[in-house]
C-alpha cells in the first residue's frame, strides 16, 4: 500500500459539568501525567473563583477569555532564494483555539506563589480586564506579522 494511512482524529467527548468540548480540551490541556482529576479540579475551581468576582456565568467567562486571546495572523518560516522570510498568515480555527488556551496556561504558570487555580482565575480576570500576558503574547503575535506584511506574496507561491 502507498501513502500513509489515513489518521483519525479521535473525537473528544463533551466535560460532565459543562457539556463543553473546548473546557474538556482545556481540561486535557492543563493535566499533566494522566491526572484528569486534579486537572478537573483546578478548571472548575479557577472557572467558579472567576465567576464569583467578575459576575458571569463560568462558561460563558470561558469562552470570552479563549476568544479574546485566540490570534486572527500568525507569522511562518519560509525559505525562498537562501533567504527566510517571515510570512503572515491567517490561523485556521482549531490552532486558533489551541494557541488561546496555550497561551492561557503558559501564563498562568509563570505567575507565582499561589496554588494554580488561583493563578488560572486571576489571569481571566485580566483577560478580561484588558491587561495579562496571555494578550500581551497575542498583540506581538499581531504585531510580528503587521510588520512582516510585505512578505505576504510570498504566501501564494509554492
Amino acid at each position: 500500500m502507498r501513502g500513509k494511512a489515513k489518521f483519525k482524529k479521535k473525537v473528544i467527548e463533551p466535560d460532565n459539568r459543562f457539556k463543553s468540548v473546548s473546557v474538556s480540551k482545556f481540561i486535557n490541556c492543563i493535566m499533566q501525567r494522566g491526572k484528569k482529576d486534579v486537572a478537573r479540579t483546578i478548571v472548575y475551581d479557577s472557572l467558579d473563583l472567576a465567576s464569583k468576582t467578575v459576575k458571569k456565568e463560568p462558561l460563558d467567562i470561558f469562552n470570552l477569555v479563549v476568544q479574546t486571546v485566540a490570534p486572527s495572523v500568525e507569522v511562518r518560516s519560509k525559505r525562498i532564494g537562501g533567504a527566510n522570510y517571515q510570512i503572515p498568515t491567517e490561523v485556521k480555527e482549531p490552532r486558533r483555539t489551541a494557541l488561546a488556551m496555550r497561551w492561557i496556561i503558559e501564563a498562568a504558570k509563570t505567575r507565582h506563589g499561589q496554588p494554580m487555580y488561583k493563578r488560572l482565575a486571576q489571569e481571566y480576570q485580566d483577560i478580561i480586564a484588558g491587561t495579562g500576558s496571555a494578550l500581551k503574547k497575542r498583540s506581538d503575535v499581531h504585531k510580528m506579522a503587521e510588520a512582516n506584511r510585505a512578505f505576504a506574496h510570498f504566501a501564494k507561491m509554492r
